[in-house]
């Protein structure tokens, strides 16, 4: 079937959206599979970087969904808006993966000081069951040279890209 104009930019807008989508949601659901089944700890940068995934993922259905149903300046502003917030989650993983190579230091909340406010009591529980501090500035492991921030990052880019691509061809006339 040969699509032409209208058509053809809508099926792209769709394709392109929902390739980004399922980025999105293969990288969040590989996130979460370290954690519960790897038993990988994410530290408080890794679970900030979640939050485009969590934003993103539904705001790219409704963005389909408008599409489809002819929507195309609302579906394009969607688009668009996922496109920045994955743009930011970029940054956000260029710091964490620059602050796991020792480029720069990390947040001071990932320090990992060991210092646990509270009275002495609260100090003589904490001694009895230890708390395990993840550190944001040692990756929890490489794959390919990249750290999983490294890979959000070439994650959240392509999504960025992808939304951006599939906005501009929402609204293409």
């Amino acid at each position: 079937m040969i699509l032409r104009g209208r058509e053809h930019t809508v099926e792209t807008a769709y394709r392109t959206g929902a390739a980004a989508l399922l980025v999105a949601i293969g990288s969040i659901l590989a996130a979460l599979a370290f954690e519960h089944l790897g038993g990988m700890v994410p530290c408080p940068l890794c679970l900030m970087q979640r939050w485009a995934y969590y934003v993103g993922i539904p705001v790219l259905f409704v963005a389909l969904v408008l599409v489809t149903a002819e929507w195309p300046l609302t579906a394009k502003i969607l688009f668009y808006a996922v496109a920045l917030a994955f743009l930011a989650n970029a940054g956000l993983g260029i710091y964490h993966a620059g602050a796991e190579w020792q480029f720069w230091p990390g947040p001071d909340t990932c320090a990992g000081s060991g210092t646990v406010p509270g009275s002495t009591g609260d100090m003589l529980k904490n001694l009895q069951n230890p708390v395990s501090v993840v550190r944001c500035d040692q990756a929890a492991g490489r794959l390919f040279g990249l750290s999983f921030a490294g890979w959000n990052v070439v994650a959240s880019l392509a999504i960025a890209l992808a939304t951006m691509h599939a906005a501009r061809q929402a609204a293409a006339r």
